[in-house]
């Protein structure tokens, strides 16, 4: 799915899969990499993770009882969540040594993929509900994910994938699409998408897919990983 004629970028091919919702995993060379594993989601993504990205508090991207439990059962299991996530994963028994706050502009390594925080705030739901803080997740300079926002890219960044929500409670259609059309990725993928019917998803896919302007829009089925190679930039 990707232009042979490109050089592969830094970091090279993953598989990416979904898990439902907002959680999808990226492997490469045998190791894994979760993000936002939350209630809506298959949880036994966490069995055999080697790191953890949280983009925020809500329950339907993390599961802080599950992820605290997994994180005291695998020592070589470590997370990275915005500090009131990890505070709360500390409190229900997760290590402190392996729990690690992120904020805006910090770039670490998780399970070999070089990750950067971006971002700082949760979407407007209405303005009487308390706005979280909300990260999101540039993964080896070139996939995107950007939790419950429309956070774009750090300036001169070239997204290769984009992760684009296209349901729920913060946000409208016209909104993802518009959300594509500023990123312009050469793949945008849907996530965030569990209170959708099979005939809402088919309607976002038509809708974004076809105005976003992605270069290719993939609907990536759960259980179907996709194997993604990033664009030389």
């Amino acid at each position: 799915m990707t232009d042979s004629s490109h050089e592969a970028a830094p970091g090279g091919a993953a598989e990416i899969t979904h898990w439902g919702h907002a959680c999808v995993r990226l492997e490469r060379g045998g190791r894994r990499l979760v993000l936002d594993p939350g209630s809506f989601s298959d949880l036994s993504v966490l069995d055999d993770a080697d790191a953890v990205l949280v983009t925020h508090e809500h329950v339907d991207h993390v599961d802080v009882a599950r992820l605290a439990a997994a994180l005291g059962a695998r020592p070589d299991l470590a997370a990275w969540a915005p500090a009131g996530v990890a505070a709360q994963l500390t409190e229900a028994g997760a290590p402190a040594d392996r729990v690690h706050a992120a904020a805006d502009g910090d770039a670490f390594d998780a399970a070999g993929f070089a990750v950067r925080a971006v971002g700082e705030w949760h979407a407007v739901i209405h303005p009487d509900v308390p706005r979280a803080h909300n990260v999101a997740y540039l993964v080896d300079g070139a996939l995107l994910h950007p939790g419950d926002s429309f956070t774009p890219p750090p300036a001169g960044v070239e997204v290769d994938l984009l992760l684009v929500p296209v349901a729920g409670p913060w946000l409208k259609l016209a909104e993802a699409i518009d959300y594509v059309r500023a990123v312009r990725p050469r793949v945008a993928a849907p996530i965030h998408d569990a209170i959708l019917s099979d005939p809402g998803r088919a309607l976002s896919d038509r809708l974004v897919g076809g105005m976003g302007g992605a270069g290719e829009y993939v609907r990536i089925a759960p259980g179907a990983p996709y194997a993604w190679t990033p664009r030389a930039r």
